[in-house]
């Protein structure tokens, strides 16, 4: 099992994320952010991942970027030297009237490309900022390249949570073991 545990404590932040990519989307979430624990639950619930997160802070901004830190350093660790992995995931996720896709390759190289096409500053208790600074901080820490996109849609909560909910499955299939590779290293270079 591919599980981890990572902390970080800060003058601003104390947040503690135990990880297991190999679980059955379990997950216990406590950001004191509404709209954070419900995109994170929706994350560990589509990814299959068994996810624990407690976490406080002076500001909401500072708790969701390290949440996303955290978590993206929780995902590095997970994938190791990425040997026996997919690495690359690409899912289409329709939430009514919104559709959302996600591409990931956890091939070490940290770059983010998302339009999530949000109109309005906030969505439920979480700027609309926060949550963009979200994804990019989680692509930089979890060393992924990571294209999110919404291609429409209407109501702000459900691009975003189609949004995850993309994300989740891309991340599911690049962090599915490979058995035809063994504990090969998915790259012409021999290391992610």
């Amino acid at each position: 099992m591919r599980k981890v545990c990572v902390k970080r404590k800060t003058k601003e932040v104390d947040i503690t994320v135990e990880l297991n990519v190999d679980g059955k989307g379990n997950a216990q979430i406590q950001t004191g952010i509404k709209f954070l624990d419900h995109m994170l639950l929706t994350l560990a619930k589509h990814g299959l991942f068994d996810l624990n997160v407690k976490a406080s802070g002076d500001l909401t901004h500072h708790i969701t970027e390290d949440v996303a830190l955290v978590i993206g350093e929780a995902l590095r660790q997970a994938v190791d030297t990425g040997k026996g992995i997919k690495r690359f995931g690409c899912a289409c996720v329709p939430m009514d009237e919104s559709l959302a896709r996600a591409s990931v390759d956890l091939g070490g190289r940290p770059y983010i490309v998302r339009n999530l096409r949000l109109l309005q500053q906030q969505i439920e208790d979480l700027k609309t900022e926060d949550i963009e600074h979200f994804f990019d901080s989680l692509a930089q820490a979890s060393k992924s390249n990571i294209h999110l996109t919404v291609l429409y849609g209407t109501n702000e909560h459900h691009k975003v949570e189609a949004a995850f909910k993309a994300l989740a499955l891309a991340l599911r299939s690049a962090l599915t073991v490979e058995p035809r590779i063994g504990d090969q290293v998915p790259s012409a270079k021999g290391v992610i």
